[in-house]
């Protein structure tokens, strides 16, 4: 097994990894777990994947593939932060926004979760975010929509409960 390129590899793409992580998973500890699960698994079969075209993609796939499984064995049991009120911790409207679609993308179900992130994060086409999600392009494209259109939906009526129903 080639340590080296694997140390190399992880050098290069920790941090982006450990990003693309933070936003499927909504929280800085569970993204360093999913980050360490999934190169675990990596680093297991990477002298096949460093032989690849695109290792990141692989890679991505078995993110995303870690961040469903632990989101499918959490989903019977939800450890929440806040009491289920919204509560806006700055007053002004460019951070109350901001947290909102945070709220709201943290309650996408994670294979919509996944397409949003690898498509406005990670800059992906449809054509890769397909393959790291192990799906067709088609079903990308669908997952995408209903993210947004949930995403729209649901920040309309928080806005209105932000601003008190004035708006």
């Amino acid at each position: 097994m080639d340590d080296v390129s694997f140390q190399e590899y992880v050098a290069s793409r920790g941090h982006a990894l450990a990003r693309t992580a933070y936003l499927l998973s909504g929280s800085h500890a569970d993204a360093d777990d999913l980050v360490q699960a999934a190169l675990a698994k990596a680093y297991a079969r990477w002298t096949h994947i460093a032989t690849l075209d695109s290792p990141d993609a692989y890679v991505r796939r078995i993110l995303a593939n870690q961040h469903v499984s632990w989101w499918r064995s959490r989903r019977r049991e939800r450890l929440v932060d806040r009491t289920p009120e919204v509560a806006i911790a700055d007053a002004t409207t460019a951070y109350a926004t901001a947290d909102l679609v945070r709220q709201v993308v943290r309650s996408l179900p994670p294979r919509q979760r996944a397409a949003i992130v690898f498509r406005y994060f990670d800059d992906l086409d449809d054509a890769a975010i397909a393959a790291a999600l192990g799906c067709s392009v088609a079903t990308v494209r669908s997952q995408i929509s209903r993210a947004l259109a949930t995403l729209r939906e649901r920040c309309d009526l928080a806005d209105l409960i932000a601003t008190g129903g004035t708006s």
